[in-house]
């Protein structure tokens, strides 16, 4: 481990000595015009954002490209499952570095097999679309109920609407039911959003289901 920090910490000092002092990707001080370092992200920040799809902004539009060098290190190096996410989706669509699409979606692999929720998410919508691979909704369809079961909110949501569009099974409709009762929602809209859907499959399901999963409820 000593190994991997000391080679990670070098890429660190690499990067603050090749970034440019002049150009785009330089942002200055307005009295001492020195470079303004960028602190690199803590990974629960990183996760809101990856959560929010800000995350590439971030990296493109408010950080300048500045830390490309030490995010690919923490997913290469250091296998952080949320900057594997963010290096594969940068990779996948050229954010700040040349697009490499196959192995972008071979660095979100390897993010979802260490179960995070949004590369789930997210792999799983790319297959039920058909965005940088072939459509497989069949291959889709577990994606997202993992990422749902992990207590994504928006896999929640979509994966109601793939059962409802006839994705998956009636068995998967109760714990579905239950995942969007038990939601606690400041929006108004995202609130009877769950309420709709909630009710359309209560409508799929025998009453006396509906009434046991009732009784159940946490909130």
């Amino acid at each position: 481990m000593d190994t991997v920090t000391d080679e990670v910490n070098t890429t660190v000092k690499e990067t603050a000595v090749a970034a440019p002092s002049s150009g785009p990707l330089a942002q200055r001080e307005p009295e001492n015009d020195e470079l303004r370092a960028v602190p690199l992200y803590e990974e629960y920040e990183l996760i809101e954002w990856i959560n929010a799809n800000r995350h590439l902004q971030q990296v493109r539009d408010k950080d300048h490209c500045q830390l490309v060098q030490d995010i690919e290190a923490r997913a290469e190096v250091l296998r952080l499952p949320a900057y594997q996410f963010l290096w594969g989706d940068m990779l996948a669509w050229g954010v700040c570095v040349p697009q490499q699409s196959r192995r972008g979606l071979t660095m979100l692999w390897k993010a979802a097999d260490q179960g995070l929720p949004a590369a789930l998410e997210q792999l799983g919508r790319y297959y039920y679309q058909g965005t940088l691979v072939q459509k497989n909704r069949e291959r889709a369809a577990p994606l997202m109920q993992e990422a749902a079961s992990l207590g994504l909110e928006k896999a929640q949501f979509t994966w109601a609407r793939w059962l409802l569009n006839g994705i998956g099974s009636p068995l998967d409709y109760p714990q579905a039911y239950l995942w969007l009762k038990e939601m606690v929602i400041a929006d108004k809209k995202q609130h009877q959003q769950a309420e709709r859907l909630s009710n359309a499959l209560a409508a799929r399901m025998p009453a006396h289901k509906v009434k046991e999963l009732n009784n159940r409820l946490l909130f």
